[in-house]
């Protein structure tokens, strides 16, 4: 194992090829089935370990003060499972907007679960680490285990899935769409009929949080109306990030070129396993853990 004492990782993006709400749970949290796919484009997160016992972010996010910030959290929460009085410096890269149901939050603590978990010399198994993401939020576990999944539960449970290569258009409005705003709405659908695993199909796509959100947010509805003139778009998440996917890179390139400037816009690839984890290879051959 090679002795680092300064890690750079990548936090990628993911999109919902589509979101159930199959039911309401008693803790108030919402039973779902979701299409994770992992794109090639996201945040990058630097750790520096040190000896202090401190953990200071870098993070240049504006609102968010750093203890309620998720990647302070989960460094807080590995700490505890480090050896010796170990510290470190975090310094974010951010790329991907903030409540845009990209994942962007999730998959930074994620990075830094994993990240700090071998920095640190913590041990710990991808289980293990998925299950303090949790803790986080209900996306960190499928950014932790680094593939590309069919999610159910609350969309922690999760079954690897490899989808055909796409390329995608991201499009982002100038809003917030907060998460816990969409699925306490009254008008939510909270009772879609369950769906099979072996019986995909993209006639299956659909986002159930999509209609609330249109209502709420007319900003989100103008990206979805414009994307309509290029494919056959859908929002990720509980917003505000509208997608479209596309054969190759060149085709969306081409629309991307014509996104009003307004919007924020990416293209992306999509891939069954994460970059974070192909570095964590790179970075610890042999010494990656499992299970």
């Amino acid at each position: 194992m090679k002795t680092l004492s300064t890690l750079t990782l990548s936090s990628p993006a993911k999109i919902n090829l589509f979101l159930r709400i199959t039911g309401q749970r008693p803790d108030g949290y919402h039973n779902l089935q979701t299409l994770f796919q992992l794109l090639d484009f996201g945040d990058t997160l630097s750790f520096t370990s040190n000896c202090s016992g401190k953990i200071t972010l870098d993070s240049k996010i504006d609102n968010i003060p750093t203890k309620d910030n998720l990647i302070f959290q989960a460094a807080l929460i590995l700490q505890e499972y480090a050896k010796g009085k170990n510290g470190c410096t975090i310094s974010l890269n951010k790329k991907l907007p903030i409540g845009a149901g990209l994942g962007g939050g999730s998959s930074n603590a994620a990075t830094s679960l994993v990240g700090l978990n071998s920095l640190w010399e913590c041990g710990l198994s991808i289980n293990k680490l998925a299950e303090l993401g949790r803790q986080l939020g209900a996306d960190v576990p499928v950014f932790v285990h680094g593939e590309s999944a069919f999610g159910e539960g609350i969309g922690d449970i999760l079954t690897p899935i490899d989808l055909p290569e796409r390329w995608f258009l991201v499009v982002t409005p100038d809003c917030h769409v907060p998460t816990a705003e969409i699925f306490s709405n009254p008008q939510l659908t909270r009772n879609s009929s369950p769906i099979k695993i072996r019986a995909l199909s993209g006639e299956q796509y659909r986002n159930d949080c999509q209609s609330v959100v249109l209502k709420l947010y007319p900003a989100v509805q103008q990206v979805l109306k414009w994307m309509e003139n290029f494919a056959a778009p859908l929002m990720t998440g509980t917003g505000a990030s509208v997608f479209c996917s596309f054969d190759n890179q060149l085709e969306a390139d081409e629309v991307l070129s014509q996104v009003p400037k307004q919007w924020k816009a990416f293209v992306a690839k999509s891939v069954n396993r994460s970059p974070l984890h192909q570095q964590m290879r790179q970075f610890f051959t042999g010494a990656w853990p499992s299970g």
